[in-house]
């Protein structure tokens, strides 16, 4: 059994979440959309979850929001409008122009990378969990998030390093 997600405790996860979305989006007005969209959902029903992984449950939710997203895009046949530019997210002292721009070709970056290098990338380095908590909220064992992320991580350092 598991126990209830706490609902008073979910604004203290907008952070984490919101970068996960423009990591998975790689455009600030999709994330906002996604986040939202993940939270209603989240609020619409009462959710029960195991152990303590409030974090690891809303990412996985909202991966498959995301996914959901594509799929409709998908069976309605149109157009994937190109990614705006992306703002950075601005850390605790602001980036100058520069490096703004690398970190914003960065993010475009990770939300080109396929599909599984990506949400390894989004749940370990952007929103932060354990390698355990990626496996649970991906539904794979840990190890494969150990190698896809080390592939992932291998493929932004190559693209990068020139």
């Amino acid at each position: 059994m598991g126990r209830p997600l706490d609902i008073a405790r979910l604004g203290d996860h907008l952070d984490r979440l919101y970068r996960a979305a423009c990591a998975l989006t790689g455009n600030r007005g999709a994330a906002d959309d996604l986040v939202q969209e993940t939270y209603a959902r989240v609020l619409a029903k009462p959710r029960m979850i195991r152990g303590e992984d409030d974090v690891g449950y809303l990412v996985r939710t909202m991966r498959n929001v995301f996914l959901d997203e594509r799929r409709k895009v998908m069976r309605r046949q149109t157009d994937p409008t190109e990614p705006e530019t992306m703002e950075r997210l601005e850390a605790s002292g602001a980036p100058g122009p520069q490096a703004r721009a690398e970190q914003r070709e960065l993010l475009d970056f990770v939300s080109a990378l396929p599909e599984e290098f990506r949400d390894v990338i989004v749940a370990v380095d952007v929103a932060g969990l354990s390698y355990k908590e990626a496996a649970g909220a991906l539904g794979v064992p840990e190890g494969t998030i150990m190698s896809r992320l080390y592939r992932a991580r291998k493929r932004v350092v190559t693209e990068f390093a020139t």
